[in-house]
């Protein structure tokens, strides 16, 4: 999944960051959760995404921080809606 947002984002100009992983091993999903959703809780950036098999845990991980707004999104209109009725400002994608 992080193989086709990074091509996607850089082609439109979005600045971004790969906090990781970086292999396939399997990970705590907690650690690189935590790690964008502290960035956006301390108003370091504005927005991120996190990946993981289902995105459930991720988010859960995510909205544990203040001012963090976290919502799984399987499709348009759903991400539509979170960012627009919820100020949602993590995306949680399903990687598999």
């Amino acid at each position: 999944m992080k193989e086709v947002l990074i091509p996607y984002l850089t082609s439109r100009g979005i600045a971004w960051e790969d906090v990781g992983t970086f292999g396939t091993a399997s990970v705590d999903y907690p650690d690189p959760g935590g790690k964008v959703a502290q960035a956006v809780s301390q108003g370091k950036v504005p927005r991120g995404i996190l990946i993981c098999g289902t995105g459930i845990g991720m988010a859960i991980t995510a909205n544990r921080f203040p001012r963090v707004r976290a919502a799984v999104c399987n499709d348009l209109f759903s991400a539509k809606m979170a960012r627009a009725h919820n100020d949602a400002n993590i995306l949680a994608l399903a990687g598999e």
